[in-house]
């Protein structure tokens, strides 16, 4: 099986490939993944949180610029087109009615209080073009083709709340390989849920970030869950060999 160097190699807990030994306590089932039932899935790949202009950018910047985060997602979503693999985004949206919630977590309060996602309406795009709730200019090829699936959005963390394992499981999909933003938040939720639910996950970790502020790490906890959690954990690289190997 085939492995690759891990994005930072001053990092030894992050461990890339089913080949490499130094944390072999720890199982790695794997994710033979197979023509047909695997898809890649894309939690809010948009300008709050992978561009300068993103009101996250100021704790999240330096991660998504050391993991080469944007390229690195830009690197899976033109593997996904030329392989001929489902790609599936799970976009945030806040509209006014969900700044009337009357109690939130700490960053969701932190993100109303931002207004991160914000949009006029779940029927209105006035002022969305280029807005924090926009995709990347990079990526609107990729995801606005007329075959991506863009999912309802979860309003949490988790696709608890919208329609993302009903989209796949119509689909006939069981394997997934994750990856998006922010690492320890709705990566990792959606990894939880997604394996609850009864599929195959494979993060990418270095297709995701997170904020790093002093005393709180959220990258680092992300990447040891993944590798307590998901089947197994990729660098864009071996994700990207792995999902050419299908054709």
């Amino acid at each position: 099986m085939s492995s690759s160097t891990p994005a930072n190699t001053e990092n030894p807990t992050i461990v890339y490939g089913s080949g490499r030994k130094p944390d072999a306590a720890i199982p790695r089932p794997g994710v033979d993944l197979q023509k047909g039932n695997v898809a890649v899935v894309v939690t809010d790949p948009q300008i709050d949180f992978l561009s300068p202009q993103g009101v996250t950018w100021s704790v999240v910047g330096q991660n998504v610029t050391e993991n080469n985060t944007v390229e690195n997602l830009g690197r899976l979503f033109a593997a996904s087109k030329e392989n001929d693999v489902a790609l599936f985004i799970s976009p945030h949206y806040y509209y006014p009615h969900d700044h009337k919630w009357r109690f939130e977590g700490a960053l969701e309060r932190l993100m109303h209080d931002i207004n991160m996602f914000d949009r006029q309406s779940a029927l209105d795009l006035t002022n969305f073009e280029g807005s924090g709730a926009d995709w990347l200019e990079q990526y609107k090829p990729f995801i606005n083709d007329d075959q991506t699936v863009v999912t309802s959005p979860h309003k949490v963390y988790g696709p608890e709340s919208n329609d993302l394992t009903l989209q796949l499981r119509k689909r006939g999909i069981d394997q997934v390989v994750l990856a998006g933003m922010s690492a320890n938040l709705c990566v990792e939720s959606h990894l939880r849920e997604l394996l609850e639910q009864g599929f195959e996950v494979a993060v990418v970790g270095d297709a995701t970030a997170a904020a790093q502020v002093p005393g709180y790490d959220g990258y680092d906890a992300a990447i040891t869950n993944f590798r307590f959690l998901a089947s197994d954990l990729w660098s864009t690289d071996e994700a990207v060999a792995r999902l050419s190997e299908l054709r």
